[in-house]
């Protein structure tokens, strides 16, 4: 299907660092419709061969393998335009739309790579100049808000100038490929369904690592904080999917019907329960990999005394039969000890056990980054030989490793090209509904209310750690230990 890709935003650090990448890579791969162009759109007086010369050694940055060789990108860069633009200015949308006129392409695809802020302004303006037929779809980077009032002004906005259809908010995690085996894990197969419930899953947790600080985003990143930047989003999307109920079909609305009703089912917080059941934390000086790194409040553009939080962990439960009494877990940081995102389904512990010595409960651990695959772990019998001083029965923990890079070594693609190629084609399973996106913000509001109006701050914690010591008592109350400390 024919297709002009307009990316606002085109200089930004998003669009070099993340969507162009993702872009050739659908171009390598053959994805990409071959009467298909890029349009950049930047405040910037460029050529379309400036912008190209522009963009190519920023490409040179990615991994190597991902890297384009000359060849490579002479035949990416004849999909690449650049279009100067004013996004204040109505004249600057009627000459997009005198470029769009070029041609009909089949889809148009708008992808607002910009300050939140300014999505309203933008989806008027394309309004305006009728740029929001049934050919165009829209998507909307995160953060989108700050708060529910804000998140629900963007949304109130945008349906104003698109229908919700038109409208993609992205979140790059759904597009993982091991997020969308967590569909395949328990819709496509019938080992675990008998066991996704409360009978036999005793906790779930959800880590979301990084080693990396705030770099040059400090003034960005002090605005925001982890819960808005990871946990009302990544972490939240992930849960519903773990908790969520059988969809009647793999329609986009109805996946994103069962994903509402666990956002609506999720225990509310209230002052008292923010501080038992929240640990906030703000990395110290430390050492990452043996190297010494900067505190928080040292980093670039952050301000003195700020209170914004780099880590989150947090207890929370999903009030409905199937698991009532559950306690879930999320967890997310910055400058943390190793990068890492899995979820870890803990089973319930044997009721009886028949055998010498200890019995360790089954776990099912799903790997999102760095690697992707799943791991299942269960107790088999050794089989030492007699004699050797250990019981014959004794168990030993093993464990199962699917690692899908392996499985699929030919066709694995990334999350950004994953959502781009399907917002393209039109899919939505894998984009956040409105709904479900101002739910989100519903829930933790009071958690960002009770911080505001707290003296004491974030919990110090040392770069290269785990976070704050709290987040281990937060779960060790329950009788609980965070996957490292096992």
């Amino acid at each position: 299907m024919s297709f002009d890709f307009v990316l606002f935003g085109g200089t930004g650090d998003l669009s070099w660092r993340k969507l162009m990448p993702a872009l050739f890579q659908a171009h390598r791969h053959g994805h990409l419709h071959a009467d298909g162009r890029i349009l950049a759109v930047a405040r910037d007086e460029q050529t379309d061969e400036q912008y190209r010369e522009w963009l190519r050694p920023k490409l040179q940055e990615a991994d190597t393998a991902k890297r384009p060789t000359d060849e490579e990108y002479a035949s990416f860069a004849q999909r690449l335009h650049y279009l100067r633009m004013d996004l204040a200015e109505p004249e600057s949308y009627k000459r997009l739309k005198a470029w769009l006129a070029e041609r009909s392409a089949e889809t148009v695809l708008m992808y607002l790579a910009t300050s939140p802020h300014l999505f309203p302004q933008v989806c008027q303006q394309l309004a305006a100049q009728g740029l929001n037929n049934e050919r165009v779809r829209v998507v909307l980077e995160k953060p989108l808000g700050h708060d529910l009032k804000s998140a629900q002004d963007i949304n109130r906005a945008v349906r104003l100038a698109f229908r919700e259809q038109q409208a993609l908010r992205i979140d790059h995690y759904l597009g993982k490929p091991s997020v969308q085996n967590l569909m395949a894990l328990r819709f496509g197969n019938v080992l675990f369904e008998p066991l996704w419930r409360r009978e036999s899953i005793a906790n779930i947790q959800i880590t979301l690592a990084e080693t990396l600080g705030v770099g040059t985003r400090g003034d960005f990143y002090d605005r925001t904080g982890a819960l808005r930047d990871m946990i009302q989003n990544h972490a939240l999307q992930l849960l519903t999917m773990i908790a969520m109920e059988p969809p009647s079909s793999n329609d986009a609305d109805a996946v994103r019907d069962e994903k509402l009703k666990v956002l609506r089912s999720l225990k509310p917080y209230n002052e008292e329960t923010v501080r038992s059941d929240v640990v906030r934390g703000q990395y110290r000086a430390g050492h990452i990999d043996g190297k010494p790194v900067q505190g928080y409040l040292d980093e670039a553009k952050v301000p003195a005394g700020s209170h914004t939080e780099t880590f989150v962990a947090l207890r929370t439960e999903v009030r409905n039969w199937r698991w009532a009494g559950v306690p879930f877990y999320l967890r997310t940081g910055k400058r943390l000890a190793s990068r890492e995102s899995q979820i870890v389904v803990n089973f319930r512990p044997m009721p009886h056990s028949i055998f010498s010595g200890p019995v360790q409960p089954n776990r099912l651990v799903i790997k999102l980054q760095p690697e992707d695959g799943l791991e299942l772990h269960l107790m088999a019998v050794k089989g030492g030989a007699s004699g050797s001083g250990a019981p014959s029965d004794a168990l030993t923990p093993v464990f199962l490793d699917l690692d899908f890079d392996k499985v699929f070594p030919a066709d694995r693609v990334g999350a950004y090209e994953r959502l781009l190629l399907d917002a393209l084609a039109g899919r939505l399973n894998l984009f956040v509904r409105s709904d479900e996106q101002e739910q989100a913000w519903r829930w933790v509001e009071p958690i960002l209310h009770a911080w505001h109006d707290d003296p004491h701050g974030p919990r110090p914690y040392a770069a290269g750690s785990w976070g704050p010591a709290a987040a281990s008592a937060l779960v060790a109350r329950d009788g609980v230990s965070w996957p490292q400390e096992w």
